[in-house]
């Protein structure tokens, strides 16, 4: 490997100076659990054993009982309405059968919500989408708050599944763990193809019958939604700071591959626990693994949902990262794949043109990726430049392509489709918040014009049904953010946004909401933090107001009078819709107390500060 690039060597040491204290606390506080004797359960006493032993049969209780056997936990996300989650079905057998062969006995320790921002976009649901995430940590802390296990398996894939557990699992971060995806479903009609129905849809050209045909030819399997949104982006993350085994990520479900890697990974936690080869979670990874996520995320266009999930996660372990870090890298990192919604091909597409293994090679090769990381495999980030191959039913891992196969999908250093990465810090007097720019053409990148200000993206679907929005404008929507109604995505502003961007006007989005991992080809600067429910000057915006919105500099403001701007008042909201019914009631504690975007949006409070 080359030497380290200088700039991110000097962004690293900033991020580890920053965290020093909150890291050691972290590290204090993990060894203090780290277990005394050979297995975890040591210091259970008989009657607790005898409740955590009581539903295995004879065979795994004998074994259970043996001293030196070690007891590996899993945490799954399985629901079969998911998708993406569905295929975990069948993996507690696999791992159970698998650890029993090397040594060792399993139990899922607990189960976790999976929900999906795909079926709730645009309805009340999705204001739990969220705080969902933190839901899933607390549930995955409880499963392994019984002291029974001696290392995690972590079944998860989407949004905040991943993300969840991650938190969840640094909780316990004593303990060594593997996180074990499921792959994505094979691929369905062309995006460009699903893309153009959506939007005649939206141009009343096709009935909801034409739409629903082109949804379920996009969405048609089990597995992983094929855009390159949050999900990918999770188990691309995962990858990055090697919580996977190596390229397990894109594989799809229910094939020969996908049983092996699962088996494989629970055959891998049994022995390294055993050989004590594999560090705990907690310990493994460092504020550079946490970097090289973040690389992975500007090098490969990925979503703005993880400008809040990975400092979310990063702090979970005593690590502090801000967007100003997001943005240093993004100028430093060349955009190396094409995947839609930046691009036309599919997730598939891309692992076929050589995929994750070639992005972290090539990365790595030049001196933009941090070697010097703890893995499940071992020491650095070598066994990620290599993908697996099934020969004679055993698992054997190969180097990664020399050369892509694709170069619309992906593309080697020397030749980037950009040459810095997808995401742009945005701020001025509006408040501070993020842009995917990877997806908005450059042309876009650039506004000047009036605000129109919305309450609730409902009033914006209404404005242009009514034709009121055929302009230039900034779409300003807010009381959107994680105190107000608990941060819901605002996705389907994109479709008649696009329209109006497609008839020749200039329009972007301002929001203290978010946006799906999948859009990008309206700008948007999303996030906006403080959100307006919190004084943000976001909600100091009146309709009318000059927005200026460039992209290139990362300059959002409303020119308005400083003396005029400052003696303005937010308007008090009436946000009674938004605290009752599909269980939102249960979440105003989580509302009454979550922090901003740019810390994570996390309801618990100062416990990572």
């Amino acid at each position: 490997m080359t030497t380290l690039n200088p700039a991110l060597k000097a962004i690293t040491e900033r991020i580890i100076e920053r965290s020093r204290p909150t890291r050691e606390t972290y590290l204090k506080r993990i060894h203090a659990f780290k277990q005394q004797g050979r297995v975890e359960r040591d210091r259970l006493g008989c009657s607790n054993l005898a409740h955590g032993y009581a539903a295995m049969p004879k065979a795994i209780k004998i074994e259970m009982l043996r001293p030196t056997v070690p007891n590996l936990g899993m945490i799954t996300a399985y629901n079969d309405m998911v998708s993406a989650h569905q295929p975990f079905a069948e993996f507690p057998a696999w791992i159970k059968e698998e650890a029993l062969k090397h040594g060792a006995t399993a139990q899922v320790a607990g189960g976790t919500p999976a929900m999906c921002d795909g079926i709730t976009q645009g309805y009340e649901g999705m204001e739990l989408s969220l705080f969902s995430r933190d839901v899933i940590a607390m549930s995955t802390a409880i499963g392994l708050s019984h002291q029974m296990f001696d290392g995690a398996l972590y079944f998860g894939v989407c949004d905040k599944i991943v993300p969840g557990l991650m938190i969840g699992a640094l909780s316990c971060g004593h303990l060594p763990g593997i996180f074990v995806p499921a792959g994505p479903m094979t691929s369905g009609i062309a995006n460009k193809e699903k893309a153009r129905t959506r939007q005649q849809f939206a141009e009343g050209k096709v009935g909801r019958d034409a739409l629903l045909a082109s949804e379920m030819g996009s969405y048609h399997s089990p597995g992983t939604c094929t855009f390159y949104g949050t999900a990918n982006s999770n188990q691309m993350m995962m990858e990055m700071m090697g919580v996977h085994l190596p390229a397990a990520a894109f594989f799809n479900p229910y094939t020969p591959m996908r049983e092996a890697l699962t088996r494989y990974a629970a055959a891998h936690l049994a022995e390294s626990v055993q050989n004590q080869t594999i560090k705990p979670l907690g310990e493994m990874l460092s504020e550079k693994s946490f970097v090289n996520a973040l690389i992975g995320l500007m090098a490969t266009g990925g979503s703005t949902n993880h400008t809040m999930h990975l400092v979310a996660m990063a702090r979970a372990a005593g690590i502090i990262l801000n967007w100003d870090d997001f943005d240093e890298i993004s100028s430093i990192i060349p955009l190396l794949i094409r995947v839609y919604p930046n691009g036309q091909a599919d997730i598939n597409h891309f692992a076929a043109a050589g995929g994750l293994p070639f992005v972290i090679r090539e990365l790595r090769d030049a001196g933009l990726l941090h070697d010097d990381v703890d893995t499940v495999t071992g020491r650095g980030m070598e066994a990620y430049t290599k993908e697996p191959f099934l020969i004679d039913g055993k698992l054997e891992w190969r180097d990664a392509v020399a050369e892509s196969r694709d170069e619309e999908i992906l593309r080697p250093f020397s030749r980037p489709f950009s040459p810095d990465g997808g995401l742009r810090l945005m701020k001025g007097n509006i408040g501070r918040g993020v842009i995917k720019v990877s997806a908005v053409r450059e042309h876009c990148r650039i506004i000047e014009a009036p605000a129109i200000v919305f309450n609730d993206q409902k009033e914006v679907l209404a404005a242009f049904e009514r034709g009121e929005l055929e302009r230039d404008f900034v779409c300003v929507v807010r009381f959107q953010g994680p105190r107000a109604n608990g941060m819901p995505e605002l996705h389907k502003l994109t479709p008649p946004l696009g329209i109006l961007q497609d008839r020749g006007f200039k329009v972007a989005l301002v929001t203290d909401g978010r946006m799906s991992g999948a859009s990008g080809k309206v700008p948007a600067a999303i996030h906006m933090s403080p959100e307006a429910l919190l004084g943000g000057g976001i909600g100091k915006i009146r309709t009318g107001d000059l927005i200026r919105f460039n992209s290139i500099t990362g300059e959002l403001s409303a020119l308005v009078n400083e003396a005029e701007w400052n003696a303005r008042e937010i308007p008090e909201p009436d946000l009674s819709h938004n605290t009752h019914g599909i269980g939102r009631e249960l979440f105003a504690g989580f509302r009454s107390i979550a922090g901003s975007a740019e810390t994570g949006a996390m309801s618990f409070g100062g416990e990572f500060s």
